[in-house]
């Protein structure tokens, strides 16, 4: 037993005092989860799940959204206000494909607090829930945030229950209050990239194979 260990005489006869373990990244094990259980539900909220498949897909297409059309490079900032929905692991797990840095900001920050965490951290980007997004607004020009994403209660709750829940929490409940930004990216718009180049793809393999076969 080592003498600068000294809590080690009162572990259970046989636990050994260093653990042994091959180093993962948190993608590995999504992605091991998804190779292993890909139809299995990874996270639910309102009612509504996804699996880890629907995950690993979703959060490749927005790790590509955030280096091909943002042109975001490894040790950049991304801020999450954001409250636990689907969406959140989605970012989360797309951010960290994309080798960003990920900040996570209290949804319930005033606009004081928002500003000192968003200065401090160097964020260019921020992925901030509708609901919230009035914070934002009020000391935006303020802020050097090049980019900002915004979220709705209902973008992964499917159809017509996300429509609903938008409707009733922006109308019917009034939660959402006014905001403007020089450009708002929609979330859901950020989840196109990966499929547009697998539909490309498949149009070029298929002419590739026809100009093969008319060679034959």
């Amino acid at each position: 037993m080592s003498t600068d260990k000294p809590w080690v005489k009162n572990y259970p006869e046989g636990t050994p005092d260093q653990l042994e373990f091959d180093p993962k990244t948190l993608v590995t094990l999504l992605d091991d989860a998804e190779s292993e259980y890909p139809e299995s539900p990874a996270f639910a909220n309102f009612g509504t799940s996804i699996t880890t498949k629907e995950v690993e897909i979703k959060s490749k297409q927005f790790a590509a959204y955030l280096q091909k059309d943002l042109g975001l490079k490894k040790g950049d900032r991304i801020a999450l206000m954001m409250p636990n929905l689907l969406q959140y692991p989605v970012v989360i797990f797309g951010a960290l494909r994309a080798g960003l840095i990920v900040v996570n900001v209290n949804p319930l920050y005033t606009s004081r607090e928002l500003k000192h965490q968003l200065k401090d951290s160097g964020a260019k980007v921020i992925m901030i829930f509708e609901n919230s997004a009035h914070v934002l607004d009020a000391v935006f020009s303020e802020l050097e945030i090049e980019h900002v994403i915004v979220t709705k209660i209902g973008d992964f709750l499917g159809f017509p229950k996300g429509l609903f829940m938008n409707i009733a929490v922006k109308y019917l409940k009034k939660m959402v209050p006014s905001y403007t930004f020089p450009r708002v990216i929609k979330f859901k718009d950020t989840l196109t990239r990966l499929f547009a180049i697998h539909k490309r793809d498949n149009r070029i393999f298929q002419r590739s194979h026809a100009v093969a076969w008319q060679c034959d």
